[in-house]
This record gives C-alpha cells, sequence and structure tokens, in this order.
C-alpha cells in the first residue's frame, strides 16, 4: 500500500504504534517508525519542541510512504484497539477509513 500521510497522520501513526511485541513484529514497527518519523531538517522547519508539541504543521507536504501487508496488519490493530477502547479522534478519521474500513 502507496499513500500520502499528512504531518498529523505520521505523527497520529508514531504514537500508536506499540511498543512490546515479538521480535519479527518489532523490526516492522521499528521501519514503520523509521518511515514516519520525522528528519532532522522537518523538526527544524515544523519547529518540534522538546515537549513534542508541533507548530507550524502545514507547512510541510504530505509523505509518501509505502507499507507492506504485515506493517498494515500493525497499524490496523492498533486502530482497532483504540476503536474498541473509544480513543480515536477526529484526525484518526482517515487513517481508519483507509486502513480498517478498505479491509473489511
Amino acid at each position: 500500500m502507496k499513500r500520502k500521510f499528512t504531518v498529523i497522520e505520521r505523527a497520529l501513526i508514531l504514537k500508536m504504534l506499540p511498543n512490546e511485541e515479538n521480535i519479527l513484529t518489532l523490526r516492522i514497527i521499528k521501519k514503520l517508525k523509521d518511515d514516519f518519523g520525522f528528519s532532522e531538517g522537518d523538526i527544524k522547519e515544523l519547529k518540534i519542541t522538546t515537549s513534542g508539541d508541533l507548530y507550524n504543521v502545514q507547512s510541510l507536504p504530505a509523505k509518501e510512504i509505502e507499507i507492506g501487508e504485515k506493517g498494515a496488519d500493525v497499524i490496523i490493530e492498533a486502530l482497532k484497539g483504540l476503536n474498541s477502547n473509544k480513543k480515536l479522534t477526529e484526525n484518526h478519521l482517515s487513517l481508519y477509513e483507509d486502513f480498517v474500513e478498505k479491509v473489511s
């Protein structure tokens, strides 16, 4: 799956990725974190502070990222978990629709 992700979507995905898993899944999660993460230039342009606040989020264009099947499964499970715990926000809508509802 190849898709463009906004700065907010990238930050949301980074936040919802699990920190604990089996070794194979952890390798996939590491790749996702690398792909969705922010470069030094992104951080400078966005003026991201050490507290994690994002400023000027519209200044970066959406980034096209290719996600493999297992990576998509990790994101789908995270979104389903947020949904079942009623923790989805309006910012998650496009991600939920593209990952969960299109697969179902």
